[in-house]
């Protein structure tokens, strides 16, 4: 392996992990989307930036491009506001419109620049460690890998300095203002870490990947905890796994390295999303799956409380009477057995003692329905799951 190959690592890793930051965020407050709005509406910011600066490599060409990226956000919860649109239809109205200037700014006033749209919406990490930075004609490694560890290490200190604020706007912004911070100043602080990161990343691994290492890494980890610190981690973690594995990956392939580490994201996702524990389809539809044998088990109960001639309550009849399957009259005698709710002989069933408590308590709950109540009820009820 050699320098560019663990340079060209480093920077996607960096990048992921900046990104990962802040999209957690963005992922918990319901605003994914905006960090594509803004990878797109600063590019006017760049534009006009250059034309100051004449200069592609100036610091203000990400002060203006993040100040691009503030005004998207202001503009979206403006028309968001007015109540006539939701979100998402603000942010396409906003980024579109913004990214179009941009494109009609480099058409008219920079065609003979290297400054296009496909450099900025694709980027290539293949090529960052060609493009060194030098202080003092001593090459001290590639720009992108100094910009972007800069971006991280104030991101880093800004999330340590107000992590209780950020914690507490995202999950109750009426708790923050009544602790005495504007959950404004907040919010717009986060937007323009957002902006800045997306900035100073986009020019490696281009807007794309940007999008992608911001939300897909913070998406994962929500399905695997509740926990804001655990979610940080994970998703760190994740981005960064994603970023070394994808290099390889387009390696192998011999691909695009952005594709491969989008890729890498995408597949990774799709894992926690079937396998997650507790919130992965696969557990979310045993646990469905569970709750209708629960309430299969609740009627069958109720049925045998309200009959008490031997006809009624004979096995096959059960099943006749309540239209059930053979495999899922099964399944439901078995559960009730296995609990201690029933009795059966001589194919006549019976309530136990325990059956029958716990269904004079389910009538009782079902007749009145009293929130005191419902607690006990579902303690019991959860039994079943064992």
């Amino acid at each position: 392996m050699n320098s560019a190959q663990i340079e060209i690592q480093l920077i996607a890793s960096l990048v992921a992990i900046a990104c990962a930051i802040p999209g957690t965020f963005l992922v918990l407050r319901k605003m994914a989307m905006i960090s594509d709005a803004i990878s797109h509406s600063i590019l006017p910011g760049i534009v006009i930036g250059f034309f100051i600066t004449h200069n592609l490599n100036s610091p203000l060409l990400i002060l203006f491009a993040a100040f691009t990226g503030i005004i998207t956000v202001v503009l979206v919860e403006y028309i968001q506001k007015t109540g006539l649109v939701k979100e998402d239809t603000a942010i396409g109205l906003v980024f579109p419109a913004l990214f179009s200037i941009g494109v009609i700014l480099i058409a008219k006033n920079a065609n003979d620049v290297h400054l296009d749209v496909d450099a900025v919406l694709l980027g290539e990490l293949a090529f960052a460690p060609f493009d060194r930075l030098l202080i003092s004609s001593v090459d001290v490694g590639p720009k992108a890998l100094w910009i972007i560890g800069v971006i991280l290490l104030i991101t880093v200190i800004l999330l340590i300095a107000f992590f209780k604020e950020l914690k507490v706007s995202t999950f109750d912004a009426g708790l923050a203002a009544s602790l005495g911070f504007s959950p404004a100043i907040i919010h717009y602080g986060l937007m323009s870490v957002a902006s800045v990161t997306t900035v100073g990343a986009f020019d490696a691994v281009g807007a794309i990947l940007v999008v992608a290492l911001m939300i897909s890494p913070a998406a994962t980890a929500y399905l695997l905890t509740t926990d804001l610190k655990k979610m940080l981690a994970l998703a760190i973690g994740f981005g960064v796994l994603s970023a070394i594995s994808g290099y390889w990956f387009a390696h192998w392939l011999d691909a695009s390295i952005a594709g491969s580490i989008t890729t890498m994201l995408g597949l990774l996702f799709l894992i926690v999303y079937l396998f997650a524990p507790s919130k992965g389809i696969i557990a979310v539809m045993y646990r469905e799956k569970q709750q209708r044998t629960e309430v299969s088990l609740l009627t069958f109960l109720l049925h045998l409380k309200n009959h008490n001639e031997l006809e009624e309550r004979h096995v096959n009849h059960l099943r006749e009477h309540i239209n059930w399957q053979k495999v899922r009259a099964k399944t439901v005698l078995e559960l009730a057995t296995k609990n201690n709710m029933i009795s059966v002989e001589n194919n006549i069933v019976s309530l136990t003692e325990k059956g029958d408590k716990f269904t004079s308590k389910a009538i009782d709950y079902i007749i009145t329905n009293e929130d005191a109540q419902i607690e006990d009820m579902k303690d019991d009820f959860f039994l079943f799951r064992g």
